[in-house]
């Protein structure tokens, strides 16, 4: 079993970012490259690449994040802004590359990192997807690094991560799961207007934990149990 990292850049609109992003991935030992919608790959994002022109005619076009993650059992999103008055809910809790290093050790499967657009980063929707919030700490007078620059470092420090025999939930699964805590939600009749920011809560806890698929289960079944007693209860109202 082993634990393997894909590298999503989300429409970069460079093409020598794109290149020398496969180059840094060759640096450190990374081979699995997706790209959302890129631009053209031509001249400019081969020579960037130089001995890693391999990784660019092997990248996984894809459409959309949700075609180029399929498969991935984490989904880490890196921002170099942790939070703003509108959207904070978004993008906390917000780790650094040394302390996901740490969380990965021994875990088998494959976690996607996902580098947004360099000119205007993520949107909200699409920082609601990721399981987990990445970013590297750096000046605030000028927190948002070069797209390659960023790649480098995350990659620099999960190059020599320890994979082990414990896997990482499937995440059909993991989707199951939340779509049950929904309906428990539901059931108990949370408050509609606080739906969203609970269950992406609900989404970024069971992304630090690193589940395992016997937890998912043992989460299932404890709901379960819970809707149990609630039918009664709501027969006697």
């Amino acid at each position: 079993m082993s634990l393997n990292f894909r590298i999503v850049l989300v429409e970069p609109i460079y093409q020598g970012n794109v290149g020398s992003v496969a180059r840094v991935m060759k640096n450190f030992g990374f081979s699995d490259l997706a790209l959302v919608n890129p631009c053209p790959l031509e001249g400019e994002a081969r020579a960037m690449a130089s001995h890693a022109r391999d990784l660019l005619e092997n990248a996984t076009i894809a459409e959309s994040i949700e075609e180029a993650v399929a498969g991935a059992n984490l989904l880490v999103g890196t921002t170099g802004i942790t939070g703003t008055k509108f959207d904070e809910h978004v993008r906390i809790p917000a780790h650094i590359p040394r302390d996901v290093k740490k969380k990965f050790e021994g875990y088998s499967g494959t976690i996607a990192l996902l580098f947004g657009r360099e000119d205007k980063g993520f949107t909200k929707d699409e920082l609601g997807m990721m399981d987990m919030i990445l970013t590297i700490p750096t000046s605030q007078k000028y927190p948002v690094m070069n797209l390659s620059h960023a790649v480098a470092v995350i990659l620099y420090e999960l190059s020599d991560v320890q994979a082990g025999e414990t896997p990482l939930a499937d995440p059909f699964d993991i989707r199951l799961l939340m779509e049950h805590f929904s309906q428990v939600l539901e059931d108990i009749e949370y408050p509609a207007h606080k739906m969203e920011k609970t269950e992406l809560m609900l989404k970024r806890i069971f992304g630090r934990a690193c589940l395992i698929p016997r937890e998912v289960q043992t989460l299932r079944g404890v709901l379960r149990r819970i809707q149990r007693h609630l039918v009664p209860k709501n027969k006697n109202d």
